[in-house]
């Protein structure tokens, strides 16, 4: 192992999770605010925060991966239903559109030919 100082302290790489999860400092539950400066950090509300993250029973991280695995497949699944729902939009939007386009064309009155100079001199 190195001698060198890990970049981050555990309450360090929480902050910052806490940060990117919640970049405006709102309250959620089961997490506690950021102390204001100059006040004295609030006791967390388990004893380890780093806790909720580590799980060294391989049966938990199994059923946690199948549970995200159906999170993942449900949300494949929307994304799916979403794309398709836009492809049938723009479909419709180009058929309206063909529709507007041969509408106003056949309503256009046509010109009526003209007569060539050659036939007219004659």
């Amino acid at each position: 192992m190195s001698d060198k100082p890990s970049p981050f302290t555990p309450q360090q790489a929480l902050e910052f999770m806490q940060k990117m999860w919640n970049p405006f400092g709102l309250s959620m539950p089961g997490v506690m605010p950021p102390p204001a400066p100059g006040m004295a950090p609030a006791a967390p509300p388990f004893p380890n925060p780093l806790a909720m993250f580590a799980t060294l029973d391989p049966a938990e991280i199994d059923k946690k991966i199948g549970e995200l695995r159906v999170i993942e497949n449900w949300l494949t699944m929307s994304l799916n239903f979403m794309q398709m729902s836009i492809k049938t939009l723009e479909l419709q939007k180009a058929s309206l559109e063909a529709l507007r386009a041969g509408a106003a064309a056949a309503s256009e009155p046509t010109p009526a030919p003209k007569k060539s100079r050659a036939k007219e001199s004659e």
